[in-house]
């Protein structure tokens, strides 16, 4: 037998057990069918997690982008606002030195020189204009702003540009998650639309079982009713047969005695002759012990009606639903309860079974009615319909039978 395959997604394990057509042990169409429902759901599960983990991620990702385009937008006018503050402060220091190179000209001050030649920094060049009191107060301001304006702006920037950095690393990581939960959730409803698939070919097998089980119970059916109208004509043929020694009492004596007479002359004419022997009437089948046979008639005609939990109506059946309400129709109250119903009746031997009985499984927390040839009909479970099962298929889970 072929090993199981083994899919791993997003941290689950899926377990995809493989089933060979003709291996002993082959599964029943049933269980293949549940099992198939059952790996649909769990991947559907699967697929639900991904899509709800993917348009997270989409927005996530959405929303980083929005952010980053939001930084780029600010980065720019942080560089535009720093080039202003630069030329600002070249304007500033182009102002000073025009201020130095005038005092120069028209001065013979021997350190307006050294001012102008010996600073090292424009700090360091406004310190010692200052001290020499050679540049206006508003010129100094102006040095002192665009400086500290050029400062402020160039730091501005350096954050804005590692923010941008921050958030375009954010960016390409959710746009990997984004395509790769994006690949498995697409790998995954390629495999659910592939297994659902399965499943519908599956139903439609088990569709067309049903059509051939519900034939061969409903000519069984109708056999066992042409079995009971024979019963029933040999009961009321053996009962006028039963009553012709009584009517034959009552004949005149007259003709009685003229009867003997005729009687004792043939039977003088004919002691010789043996007598032709009486044909004895053909045994009729066993009739049916009790119960209501008539239950399994009624109960076919609600084949695939849809499981429905709680259900008791043609709109929707659960198990102990159905039975309650076929039994309905035959005059018999029960209650909506498996394990209720257990109690009503008496108990019958799973080799006297006939139509019309009902079966129980599962601890009583299952009934079904039986219809004969080793299967009854039931409401399984929900995603299922009312249809004939095979008594075999619960094994073990068989619990006894109950005649009403």
């Amino acid at each position: 037998m072929r090993a199981p395959k083994v899919i791993v997604v997003c941290g689950a394990v899926l377990l995809v057990a493989t089933v060979l057509v003709g291996e002993p042990f082959a599964a029943s169409p049933k269980e293949q069918l549940k099992a198939k429902a059952a790996q649909a759901q769990q991947v559907l599960q699967q697929v639900n997690a991904l899509d709800l983990q993917f348009g997270r991620t989409v927005e996530a990702w959405h929303g980083a982008q929005y952010e980053l385009d939001k930084t780029r937008r600010q980065l720019v006018q942080d560089r535009a606002r720093l080039r202003a503050a630069k030329q600002q402060e070249r304007t500033a220091i182009a102002r000073v030195r025009a201020r130095l190179i005038a005092l120069y000209e028209s001065s013979d001050e021997p350190t307006t020189i050294s001012i102008l030649f010996g600073s090292s920094t424009v700090s360091d060049l406004i310190g010692r204009l200052d001290a020499a009191r050679a540049i206006s107060a508003s010129d100094h301001r102006l040095a002192v702003e665009t400086t500290a304006a050029r400062r402020r702006y160039a730091a501005t920037e350096r954050r804005t540009r590692a923010t941008e950095q921050r958030r375009a690393v954010a960016v390409g990581q959710l746009d990997s998650q984004r395509r790769q939960i994006g690949s498995m959730l697409a790998r995954r409803r390629q495999l659910l639309s592939s297994i659902q698939s399965e499943v519908a070919t599956l139903k439609a097998q088990e569709l067309r079982r049903q059509a051939v089980l519900a034939a061969q119970a409903r000519a069984r059916l109708a056999q066992q009713q042409e079995l009971l109208r024979q019963q029933a004509a040999a009961r009321a043929a053996a009962a006028r047969r039963a009553a012709q020694p009584a009517a034959a009492s009552r004949v005149a004596p007259a003709v009685a005695a003229t009867t003997a007479t005729t009687t004792a002359t043939t039977t003088t004419a004919t002691a010789s002759t043996p007598a032709a022997p009486i044909p004895s009437p053909v045994p009729a089948p066993a009739p049916l012990s009790g119960g209501h046979p008539e239950a399994a008639t009624i109960v076919m005609k609600y084949l695939g009606v849809p499981y429905l939990w709680g259900g008791s109506t043609p709109g929707g059946f659960d198990c102990s639903g159905l039975v309650m309400y076929v039994y309905g129709q035959l005059g018999i109250s029960l209650p909506h309860y498996a394990a209720a119903q257990y109690g009503f009746g008496t108990a019958v031997s799973r080799d006297q079974l006939q139509p019309g009985d009902l079966v129980f499984f599962d601890g009583l927390n299952h009934v079904g009615i039986y219809i004969g040839g080793g299967e009854m009909v039931h409401a399984p479970q929900t995603g299922d319909v009312v249809k004939i099962t095979p008594l075999t298929e619960f094994g073990a889970g068989y619990v006894g039978a109950r005649r009403l």
